[in-house]
């Protein structure tokens, strides 16, 4: 059965100094009453996964899920889980329309990472992040002591950062397997299945510009800009748009590059990644505002392209992502 938190652990870890000093202090009791089905199986379980070097066992599909991030939170609503969500944090834009009804009522419990007394508050039995840094002692907790209480976890394999757990290169292979996994971890793999299959058939469809282009993949910041590495979803979707990557020199998902280094690179459009906290129209004004990048021919023509923040990472938006973005080449290139 789905593994619930002791109901008085929330206040017990709400008088400790730190979530990471509680080990398993507010582990169930031994003798707290059992669910009538508990002793039945439940089909496909139990599933043991592991991410970042973590591994996890659920016995039965989630009934109390928090999510850290969009592309969590996208990923379990596209898997018609919405029900099952009982608190998300870390918003980076708006869900999308078809999505939006089922986590309407959901509470957002931070703007960034939330603590972990207000995840534990809610008596998850599971965290999904989509950054490893989301469940750390500067996020919401180390993943070890969710799991040492009884709540799995689970963080976007695409995310994690030590060599021997980061993916060479994403691919959509990668996050295709991340929906099927998924899938069985919360017991929606006829959903999983088809989801990939129709994002397989809508990226087949796709015809990838032939004009050789070049782009610079601007997620952050004014001072040093922040761009899309050579690894992660920015390559995959820049590539899959039939962009070159002025960045794909760098083996990382993300790095900071000089705006001179930009200007020497001489892109020939700039994706402007839209999140609720740097909007695309800020990142628009930096670019005309600083000297060095207002000369760029293609700040001058105004040559952007947008991306939604949580199609930036690995997750169900990135096909919708380049569909969108090839759109918008294409009729960027018509008037070229």
């Amino acid at each position: 059965m789905p593994r619930h938190v002791h109901p008085s652990l929330a206040a017990v870890l709400g008088a400790a100094l730190t979530l990471a000093a509680c080990g398993a202090a507010g582990a169930p009791a031994d003798d707290a009453p059992a669910s009538p089905s508990s002793t039945t199986a439940e089909p496909g379980f139990p599933v043991t996964v592991a991410t970042c070097g973590v591994e996890t066992t659920l016995e039965a599909p989630p009934e109390r899920i928090v999510t850290i991030k969009s592309s969590a939170t996208e990923m379990v609503l596209a898997l018609g889980a919405g029900d099952r969500l009982v608190g998300t944090a870390y918003p980076d834009g708006e869900v999308p329309a078809e999505l939006a009804d089922a986590v309407a009522d959901v509470p957002v419990l931070a703007e960034k990472n939330p603590s972990a007394e207000a995840v534990l508050e809610l008596e998850p039995d599971l965290v999904y992040a989509g950054w490893e840094s989301n469940l750390s002692p500067d996020g919401a907790g180390e993943r070890s002591t969710y799991e040492d209480l009884g709540i799995a976890t689970y963080v976007s394999p695409s995310a994690c950062k030590a060599p021997e757990h980061q993916p060479d290169r994403l691919t959509f292979d990668l996050v295709f397997e991340e929906i099927t996994e998924m899938g069985e971890v919360l017991g929606e793999p006829e959903a999983a299945a088809e989801l990939v299959a129709r994002q397989r058939a809508e990226l087949d469809a796709v015809t990838p510009s032939g004009a050789g282009l070049t782009a610079v993949w601007y997620s952050s910041g004014s001072d040093t800009p922040y761009v899309g590495a050579g690894i992660g979803a920015p390559q995959m979707i820049l590539e899959a748009a039939g962009l070159e990557n002025i960045a794909a020199d760098v083996a990382d998902t993300w790095t900071s590059l000089a705006w001179e280094a930009v200007a020497e690179r001489d892109p020939d459009v700039i994706v402007l990644v839209d999140s609720a906290w740097n909007t695309a129209e800020h990142k628009i004004e930096v670019l005309e505002s600083n000297p060095v990048t207002a000369a760029l021919p293609a700040v001058r023509e105004g040559r952007y392209l947008t991306v939604p923040f949580p199609a930036t990472e690995a997750g169900v938006r990135n096909v919708p992502a380049v569909t969108d973005l090839a759109a918008q080449l294409a009729a960027l290139e018509a008037r070229m």
